[in-house]
């Protein structure tokens, strides 16, 4: 039988989101249903809800940064049981046959990874995410909440803890590379958190110093105003890494200019809008220019020990549910530190 929960959904584009039921299916044999105990709110979650990615799926129920508890478990589980921890990310399937699902990168599926939400299953069925009571996913893309993490700021580490954590791997930030955070919001404030658990020497790049001492408190060594002209000036051929987290448009040529010759810009921030590049840019001194999305189960899995071994969980503002659309407009305005996560047990 398929089970009727409570959820926060968008009814159509760019109109408020609204307190609502839908259907979760049966529990099949290889499937886990989750008392979802905490949602983090994304900039993707805006983005979609408002279309601002494209023709999405109505009504939509957003949320890919779950968090809770395993509440049933089908016939042919192994991985769980009823009481484990355990969080699901952004996507809850993939073909699970092309190369690049066998190589554990099931974000890049061929064919096409499943969205959490605002997606299609393989019954065609809409997807629906984690502002809600309850989710059934595929045990094969659920993964364990280490101990050493409480659910609610483990809940951000779904999307921006693996979105920082994989390209910084990638990259290899460590010690003895100098690496640039762009952004200093909900992905920036983790990239800053595991690069500095990393090894490597951290360089906060934010429009202001307005979150200078937040900054430096959460691990940066440097921190710098992308305003100020002399920031170009002073940090031209400083670093190793940079790490977008920014999703409007910038002057990339101005950014590649702080690289190291061979040095990588990586994008996991995503404007709604192209962006111009001078491809001299990259030519002169043998630079990368580099995106990266979410990651595999198997990377994402390992994020989240690294970040228990380490103490990283996310910087969490908990809201009620409804007060969503109150933080989505403060989420445009840069006015949260540094994630809203839904307590899900007021919807």
């Amino acid at each position: 039988m398929t089970t009727t929960v409570a959820a926060y959904a968008a009814p159509a584009a760019k109109a408020p989101l609204e307190r609502t039921t839908i259907e979760r299916r049966e529990v099949g044999e290889f499937d886990v249903l989750i008392d979802i105990k905490f949602a983090g709110i994304c900039h993707s979650d805006i983005h979609q809800a408002r279309e601002g990615w494209g023709e999405a799926i109505f009504p939509m129920v957003p949320g890919h940064e779950i968090a809770g508890i395993v509440s049933e478990v089908g016939s042919g589980v192994t991985k769980y049981q009823v009481g484990d921890r355990v969080g699901v990310g952004c996507m809850v399937d993939s073909c699970r046959e092309c190369e690049n699902c066998e190589a554990g990168l099931e974000q890049y599926c061929v064919k096409g990874n499943v969205g959490t939400y605002n997606a299609l299953d393989k019954n065609g069925e809409p997807t629906y995410g984690g502002y809600a009571e309850k989710i059934v996913v595929d045990e094969a893309f659920v993964v364990r909440i280490p101990d050493g993490l409480a659910l609610d700021v483990a809940a951000p580490l779904l999307c921006a803890g693996i979105t920082t954590y994989s390209p910084l791997k990638r990259f290899q930030a460590g010690p003895g590379k100098k690496v640039a955070v762009l952004g200093f919001g909900g992905l920036g404030h983790m990239g800053v958190k595991i690069a500095k658990a990393l090894g490597a020497e951290v360089t906060v790049l934010s429009q202001s110093l307005r979150k200078q001492d937040d900054g430096l408190r959460l691990g940066a060594d440097h921190y710098y105003a992308t305003s100020d002209p002399k920031t170009f000036e002073e940090l031209r051929g400083s670093f190793d890494v940079i790490l977008s987290t920014v999703s409007a448009p910038l002057d990339l040529d101005a950014f590649l200019s702080l690289l190291k010759t061979e040095g990588a810009f990586v994008n996991v921030g995503a404007p709604e809008e192209p962006v111009a590049l001078n491809l001299f840019s990259v030519i002169g001194g043998g630079k990368t220019l580099a995106g990266s999305m979410i990651g595999g189960i198997r990377e994402t899995q390992e994020m989240l020990d690294f970040c228990a071994e380490h103490g990283l969980g996310a910087e969490i503002e908990l809201i009620e549910a409804s007060e969503i659309n109150v933080a989505y407009e403060r989420v445009l305005s840069s006015d949260v530190r540094y994630r809203f996560v839904i307590d899900t047990a007021t919807i």
